[in-house]
């Protein structure tokens, strides 16, 4: 199974907000979204424009997407079933994502993060 294995605290800088990939290390004073709360890359310290209607939309999948550690297929064969349920499919979408195994195991507590489990 495919997944990804690049540094986990950029995606955080990236999104522009804590995303608790790292388990008990989001919670300290290491977590590098503390440290440096910009984006990652050579342009990130510098001011940001303003986002349009479908950049905040890519913004927010993107940030499903990384929560959860699914690729860009999984997300959009949850997104094709959860369309195909009657009713808001934004929530069904999420409901899909929250009964994933990985995911009850990281609510139940038996491991650090999502990827752990």
């Amino acid at each position: 199974m495919a997944r990804y294995r690049d540094p986990n605290c950029k995606l955080c800088r990236r999104e522009g907000e804590k995303l608790f990939l790292k388990g008990s290390r989001c919670f300290s004073d290491k977590c590098s979204f503390e440290r440096r709360s910009f984006a990652p890359g050579q342009h990130g310290t510098n001011m940001r424009r303003k986002v349009s209607g479908y950049g905040l939309q890519l913004r927010e999948k993107q940030k499903v997407r990384r929560i959860y550690g699914i690729l860009e297929k999984q997300f959009h064969n949850y997104f094709e079933k959860a369309e195909h349920v009657k009713g808001i499919t934004g929530e069904i979408l999420l409901r899909l994502l929250e009964t994933r195994l990985d995911n009850f195991v990281y609510r139940l507590g038996f491991a650090p993060s999502r990827k752990a489990a």
